[in-house]
């Protein structure tokens, strides 16, 4: 069998991730769906925005 290459390991983790921020969300009681795990996430510059007060 042939070693995956670095790119499915990529999209594996990636998938994962996604996946397993959905499951959390379910688990600490906040409403979700699976398209959850499919949203793109806001960009670290986006999320520091937000949370500054700074209008974008």
């Amino acid at each position: 069998m042939p070693t995956p290459s670095l790119e499915a390991k990529k999209a594996y983790c990636a998938k994962t991730r996604k996946s397993n921020y959905a499951a959390s969300l379910r688990l600490e009681g906040f409403p979700s769906t699976p398209a959850d795990a499919e949203r793109p996430l806001p960009s670290r510059e986006e999320l520091l925005n937000i949370y500054s007060g700074k209008k974008a």
